[in-house]
């Protein structure tokens, strides 16, 4: 079932082709959990669970970790570079900066943003994202949040086109829409055509499950579950459910 959440106006870029490239927003300095992309959940740095699960993927042809270029951030940098996962760093706030960057860096044509405190990402819900996307009608798709749709919180991403993604760039011009970079379009919303979906299984029909990571609560919660990186996403919601 799909829905959209806005339909009218005539901005945005519809471009269904080209590189699909997962950009992972990445960074060392959250205020609400410091270090949290390092943070070992079940033996693994939170990062780790994300870009190994997010490889999983079928329909992405790369992925890159976007992080900010500072000295603490160094340290996330080399992380990746020694597991051999691409990385880029770019401005620490201007984060719709950073992600053009990363998108012109890996020549990509569609862009699927990734953020870091979702380390249960599921490559299905990527997939499923960028099927949805290439049938058209929409200038960005979403399924990492239940915002008009059932998806559990954290197993999906986002999707636009590398035009589109341009455009925001030299559009945007308030600190809140550099900082957090899909924000111009969601205030802007009427001029682009957004849209999500639900997923076709009763039982990934969970839109009270939150599977990511803002905080140490969400952290301890996501600790004690008996998760394991390779699991799918009906036995992480089993795990959940305690079953």
């Amino acid at each position: 079932m799909s829905a959209s959440a806005a339909a009218t106006g005539s901005g945005g870029q519809t471009g269904k082709g080209g590189k699909v490239v997962a950009i992972v927003q990445a960074r060392l300095g959250s205020s609400r959990l410091p270090l949290k992309s390092l943070l070992t959940l079940r033996g693994l740095p939170i990062i780790d669970w994300v870009t190994g699960r997010l490889a999983r993927a079928r329909q992405l042809d790369g992925l890159i970790v976007a992080v900010p270029d500072t000295k603490l951030d160094r340290v996330l940098y080399e992380h990746l570079e020694r597991h051999g996962v691409p990385v880029m760093a770019g401005p620490e706030q201007d984060v719709l900066a950073r992600f053009a960057q990363a998108a012109k860096q890996t020549d990509a044509g569609l862009v699927v943003r990734v953020c870091a405190d979702n380390p249960c990402i599921w490559g299905e819900a990527v997939d499923r994202l960028v099927d949805h996307y290439r049938k058209g009608g929409c200038d960005y798709a979403y399924n990492h949040i239940p915002r008009g749709n059932l998806w559990p919180d954290g197993l999906g991403a986002e999707i636009l086109s590398r035009d589109l993604l341009d455009e925001l760039d030299s559009r945007a011009k308030l600190e809140s829409q550099r900082e957090h970079c899909l924000n111009y379009l969601w205030d802007n919303a009427e001029s682009y055509r957004i849209a999500t979906f639900d997923p076709e299984e009763p039982w990934l029909r969970r839109p009270d499950l939150k599977l990511d990571v803002d905080s140490a609560d969400d952290f301890r919660r996501l600790a004690l579950l008996p998760l394991a990186p390779d699991m799918d996403a009906a036995q992480i919601i089993a795990a959940c459910d305690g079953e």
